[in-house]
């Protein structure tokens, strides 16, 4: 064995002292954590006090006869259902309406807001760009 390689190997191993300790590092039965907060405080006596209002309460609905899994298979079959379109929906959602109001002769191009349309973008969060947008 070299003394270039003794060097080595001492520089290799004192960079590892000194690398971050982590619960990878420790024996299989240590854990380090990763970042909780105790559920409680230390008192100076080195005792540890348990405050209830600390401790994590997880609230369970109840599913007795809920019928779906939890895992859906990748080997499952893929939905009947066809995806949306704007087409779609508004064939679903708007068209029954102007055509019920055509036929009662409510219809009228002045109050386009019933149906949804919204005639300009002001207070918007999400504006619509100028080549969608319909004037």
């Amino acid at each position: 064995m070299g003394v270039l390689s003794t060097l080595l190997r001492g520089l290799t191993r004192g960079a590892d002292r000194m690398s971050e300790f982590t619960s990878k590092r420790g024996s299989r039965s240590h854990n380090k954590g990763r970042g909780a907060r105790p559920a409680g405080t230390h008192l100076p006596s080195g005792k540890f006090v348990a405050v209830r209002a600390m401790i994590p309460e997880f609230v369970v609905p109840d599913l007795q006869g809920f019928k779906l899994k939890a895992y859906v298979s990748y080997r499952a079959p893929g939905g009947s259902a066809r995806p949306q379109t704007a087409q779609t929906l508004f064939a679903e959602a708007v068209a029954p309406q102007i055509r019920k109001d055509c036929e009662e002769g409510k219809f009228s191009t002045e109050q386009l807001e019933r149906y949804g349309f919204e005639p300009t973008q002001d207070g918007k969060l999400f504006k619509l760009y100028p080549k969608s947008y319909v004037r």
